[in-house]
């Protein structure tokens, strides 16, 4: 009687254990988590919280990869707006009424937080100056965002600039028209489109390839 009441015991004892250890009753229980993004001030994590839904969505994807990369673009995205000042809106002082196209794009969302609109033209002046010129430009923000010609038309966020990519500056605001020079020698047959770029993550935020 008394080794079946150890044998019992035990038996019992090891139910115990294994639903201690395994705890299966959490497979039917919902656990929600709601952590703020770190390296935010108050402001900015308000701001993150009042996103839409598809954008923190992709800033929590984009966490479990580069948790740098989410703080930073969080930060540049909740903050507000860089306009290029309209002085510096207008076509060079140089450039004729109807300077000559020679190619154009549209720039494209590739994600929820990567993206923009308007149009990339580059223009020929009679004098042989040619200019990349944003017009009706607005662009999602990041950190250190850049403008390139790309020999390819990357239309996914780690797609990358292809070979003898030319840098032409830094993005001069993320809001309203602008115009970079391009260099003399750069053979234009060679590059298929402009390519907005975050330098320190090597993220591409929006193209417009060349028609």
């Amino acid at each position: 009687m008394i080794r079946r009441l150890v044998i019992i015991a035990v038996a019992v004892a090891v139910v115990i254990v294994a639903l201690a250890v395994t705890q299966p009753w959490l497979y039917f229980v919902n656990r929600e988590v709601n952590e703020a993004f770190p390296g935010l001030n108050d402001a900015q994590r308000q701001a993150v919280a009042d996103m839409p839904e598809e954008e923190k969505q992709a800033l929590i994807d984009m966490a479990n990869s580069t948790r740098k990369m989410v703080e930073d673009t969080a930060i540049a995205q909740s903050g507000a707006d860089t306009v290029v000042p309209i002085a510096e809106q207008a076509m060079p002082p140089n450039m004729p009424a109807e300077p000559t196209v020679l190619l154009t794009g549209s720039f494209i969302d590739i994600d929820p937080i990567h993206g923009a609109e308007g149009s990339a033209t580059i223009y020929e002046v009679p004098d042989g100056d040619r200019v990349l010129r944003f017009e009706d430009f607005r662009s999602k923000n990041g950190p250190d965002l850049h403008v390139y010609l790309s020999t390819e038309a990357p239309t996914s966020t780690f797609a990358g600039l292809g070979a003898n990519e030319i840098h032409l500056g830094a993005l001069k605001g993320n809001v309203g028209n602008q115009n970079y020079d391009v260099p003399a020698e750069v053979d234009l047959s060679q590059y298929r489109s402009v390519v907005i770029y975050c330098v320190p993550f090597r993220v591409v935020f929006s193209t417009a390839a060349f028609s």
